[in-house]
């Protein structure tokens, strides 16, 4: 017996990774499982390790980078298991190239994948969820580099864009018993390997963090156990479980008359100078109160 006994969903990107521990762990409480991945082969390997362990799983090879492949997923997952109750997006590339060297296509296939990819996927099965009146679960993936990242225009972007729909749809669907949230994960995994620090350098090697620990809480996101929660993102894998503060406005500065550019010239500085937020994912002490200048001779 498992928290998601008589459930059934999809994980994309299923076949390695991080995914393969959200499939290994739907499967463990009882869901089943649509494993799904753009390399088959791994996808099967899933289906086969959860169905030996006793559970309930298919493969699905479906490109969910087109609105074609996601309807093609969760008509599988209906066709298979008579409905979809938990749709975990969680299928990613990356393309890391700096701001002013990355082509049309790294932005592009990045954006299509992760922002397009969970859009058409969570749409098609929020209609459906929407259909069969049981209410369901979306669960997102989302990352720190939204933050800002080095190299990661378009996957941050996509990332921070995840984030925003997830808030949106979590406001629209709750009329209809379907929750949204999002995981920023953790673990070491072929795509892991492309991160840079703030100096643009890849970490020191022998890092390992064991991808499949996030599993558990997506299992439970899915759940009638989970079913107060939605709207929300949290950071998870290795030890922790923690909650993302929601985008807000901070502290301001007001004028009853309104802001002059005068008013501004005098005010700024006096009230903003030892506020600014520091910038991107690896947060350093705010460096440019000095100013941010060409350098010398450009």
């Amino acid at each position: 017996m498992g928290i998601l006994d008589g459930k059934a969903g999809f994980v994309t990107g299923g076949g390695r990774g991080i995914g393969r521990g959200h499939c290994l762990h739907l499967g463990a409480q009882g869901a089943g499982v649509v494993v799904n991945d753009v390399d088959l082969e791994e996808a099967e390997k899933v289906a086969a390790e959860i169905r030996e362990a006793g559970g309930r799983a298919v493969a699905s090879q479906a490109d969910i980078g087109s609105r074609k492949g996601a309807q093609e997923l969760v008509e599988q997952c209906v066709d298979e298991y008579g409905a979809v109750d938990c749709a975990v997006n969680n299928a990613g590339i990356v393309r890391d190239r700096s701001f002013l060297k990355m082509s049309d296509e790294e932005w592009e296939d990045v954006l299509r994948i992760h922002a397009g990819g969970t859009f058409w996927c969570a749409q098609e099965s929020a209609r459906r969820m929407r259909a069969a009146g049981t209410g369901g679960s979306i669960v997102n993936t989302v990352s720190a580099a939204h933050m800002g990242n080095f190299g990661q225009t378009n996957y941050g972007g996509a990332k921070g864009a995840i984030a925003s729909m997830t808030y949106t749809w979590a406001n629209e669907l709750a009329r209809y018993g379907i929750r949204v949230n999002a995981i920023s994960p953790s673990g070491t995994t072929r795509m892991s390997e492309s991160a840079k620090g703030v100096d643009g350098k890849a970490p020191a090697a022998g890092w390992f963090l064991d991808p499949t620990l996030n599993g558990p809480f997506v299992a439970y996101l899915c759940s009638d156990e989970g079913n107060w929660i939605t709207g929300q993102v949290f950071g998870t894998g290795g030890d922790r479980v923690v909650i993302m503060d929601q985008p807000s406005y901070g502290t301001g500065m007001f004028r009853p008359e309104g802001w002059g550019v005068e008013a501004l010239q005098e005010q700024m500085p006096k009230f903003f100078k030892n506020r600014l937020q520091a910038v991107g994912l690896h947060k350093q002490p705010y460096p440019y109160y000095d100013g941010v200048v060409p350098p010398d001779g450009d």
